[in-house]
């Protein structure tokens, strides 16, 4: 590989020839050889690409306010548009773990755009002086996780929330009214409607949604202006103001400035209370998914109430085996979030004094929750609940032989009386109504009516 060598104030480093980069991210780079994942992860861009914004708004900022000529300004934000453009994505190596203010990060940035804007622009454009003008890692990247997080929260995730809740709600009213009986500590329990059952998972993940967004407000109001540790040493008293006003158009929220710089930087609270949402919306994609793989388990000595879309052979050595392929996904992108989670709550707590110091591993864990739910629930809804189809006769069956529908007749005969019941039918093997003729004087017609299954799921009393 060719070389040339570039200078910091540490001394010459040697930078690949072809590299846009500079010294300080070639040091990183050596320093840092520890996971492979960069900073541009995989799973998404957006962190890079508003790292490439920030500057450009920071360089528009600092040019209204007459800092940066203009002539130089034009040139940062030309290339820092190349930058969230994701045209230069192979020039952001800097491995996850690194210094925990992420000025690694920042570093590479700025020399990747100080070098670009003085190739377009003929003009000695420097990374530190020019392009982090106003700025310092300690509020770039954390002002960088507020909008990235928002942006793959509300362009990614939420659409994502938004058809699973839009699939289950058609699923509800294509068997609205159809009776099954519910289940607690996985026994058969009193009956309900299929759309009472799926009804719920609805209500958790609008609950769930409607904390995302208490959040998302939130992260509206970014560090940016706090510099070093929250005073605003180097920055004009008006650049924070200025800079949300630039980058309001570039990330599609309406920017504001924080109310308390040094919370921010030296805390990470939004990202353990957005974490902990994610987390919560694992719980529930587990939950539904762990549902549909009870339901339709079987064929034959399951339960066997729905019927999933095969989508692939479920056995290299049991021919016809065919398994629930997307809720274990979903359950296991589910499990890998609430990993995520504990890795956020763990480094958050590396707040000591001014500055938290795991950013960069809080904000690949916080968006790689996001990325992974919008994922899990674009394939639940799409190729689980849309193709999902209940299978009637077996949910009657069921319903008929359930013993548990003896508790309708506890106001009527008693719980004693009624438990004795249900211990015969269940040991004979017959309907309630069958053993309730024998052992009650109760009409036929009349315990129709107490044990009817519909207006079982209706609650009340029985009379």
């Amino acid at each position: 590989m060719k070389y040339r060598i570039e200078e910091d104030t540490l001394g010459k480093v040697k930078v690949p020839r072809g590299a846009l980069w500079g010294a300080q991210t070639q040091r990183a780079v050596d320093n840092f050889p520890i996971s492979g994942i960069s900073m541009n992860f995989p799973f998404t861009p957006t962190f890079i690409q508003v790292l490439g914004k920030i500057k450009d708004a920071a360089a528009r900022a600092n040019n209204k306010l007459k800092l940066l000529p203009t002539n130089k300004q034009r040139a940062i934000s030309k290339a820092a548009k190349e930058v969230w453009q994701n045209k230069h994505g192979k020039q952001f190596p800097i491995d996850v773990f690194q210094t925990g203010s992420g000025t690694s990060t920042n570093m590479n940035a700025n020399e990747v755009i100080a070098n670009l804007a003085s190739k377009y622009s003929k003009l000695d454009i420097n990374p530190n002086d020019d392009v982090n003008m106003s700025q310092s890692s300690n509020d770039v990247i954390p002002t960088a996780m507020h909008c990235a997080y928002y942006v793959d929260t509300a362009e990614k995730l939420m659409p994502a929330m938004d058809l699973l809740i839009d699939t289950i709600a058609k699923k509800i009213a294509q068997y609205h009214g159809v009776v099954k009986t519910g289940r607690t500590h996985l026994m058969d329990a009193m009956p309900l409607t299929i759309d009472q059952e799926l009804g719920a998972w609805n209500s958790q993940l609008l609950n769930a949604r409607a904390s995302l967004i208490t959040v998302l407000d939130a992260l509206r109001f970014l560090p940016q202006g706090g510099t070093a540790v929250g005073t605003g040493i180097n920055a004009h008293p008006r650049f924070a103001r200025e800079f949300c006003k630039a980058i309001s158009p570039l990330v599609g929220f309406k920017a504001e400035t924080s109310n308390d710089y040094f919370r921010n930087l030296s805390s990470q609270d939004l990202s353990v209370q957005l974490s902990g949402e994610l987390k919560n919306l694992a719980v529930i994609l587990m939950k539904i998914s762990n549902d549909l793989r009870w339901m339709n388990s079987g064929p034959l000595t399951g339960i066997a109430e729905v019927e999933l879309q095969a989508l692939q052979p479920g056995s290299s050595i049991m021919p016809g085996k065919v398994n629930p392929v997307i809720p274990e996904a979903v359950a296991m992108a589910g499990a890998d979030v609430i990993g995520n989670d504990v890795t956020v709550t763990v480094a958050a707590q590396s707040g000591s004094f001014q500055l938290n110091v795991m950013m960069p591993v809080i904000a690949y864990c916080n968006l790689k929750s996001v990325n992974i739910l919008a994922g899990s629930m674009n394939v639940l809804a799409r190729k689980g609940i849309r193709t999902l189809k209940i299978n009637k006769k077996n949910i009657e069956a069921s319903l008929a032989r359930n013993p548990i529908l003896v508790t309708a007749l506890n106001p009527v005969i008693g719980y004693k009386k009624a438990a004795a019941i249900a211990k015969q039918a269940y040991a004979q093997g017959r309907a309630i109504i069958d053993v309730a003729l024998e052992q009650t004087d109760l009409s036929e017609a009349k315990l129709k009516k107490l044990l009817d299954p519909v207006k079982l799921t209706k609650g009340g009393l029985s009379k």
